[in-house]
């Protein structure tokens, strides 16, 4: 299977999912799903389509939307089945690091100042 996600892989999911995610989850069939419904959140909330202009992005901002995508995509993966982790514990442990990330992010991206870090006309 070819990797389907543009801002980030299968392995950035696969990581911060945990070590005892389920591996129909963590599958890369299952994470390019996931990563393009990040995708598309991500694209909705800045206003503007960063998989297409993906090329045009800082090597900056590249890496925070890899963190932020990856993050969104690990939460959907674990909350796919949460009976590997040791313990509901570790599984919310893992749950809330990753929708930290992915909400402080989207928070960012809704911003104009943000647009115009993109260099993106509000």
């Amino acid at each position: 299977m070819v990797e389907a996600g543009t801002l980030c892989v299968n392995a950035d999911v696969v990581k911060k999912s945990g070590l005892y995610a389920n591996t129909t989850a963590i599958a890369e069939a299952s994470t390019n799903v996931l990563i393009k419904e990040a995708e598309g959140t991500v694209c909705a909330a800045c206003r503007y389509d960063i998989v297409t202009n993906y090329a045009s992005l800082s090597t900056i901002a590249k890496e925070f939307f890899r963190d932020m995508v990856s993050s969104y995509a690990a939460v959907m993966a674990a909350i796919y089945d949460m009976g590997g982790y040791t313990d509901r514990q570790e599984a919310t442990t893992i749950l809330n690091i990753n929708w930290a990330i992915f909400s402080a992010g989207l928070k960012k991206c809704e911003s104009d100042l943000f647009r115009e870090f993109l260099g993106v006309d509000s």
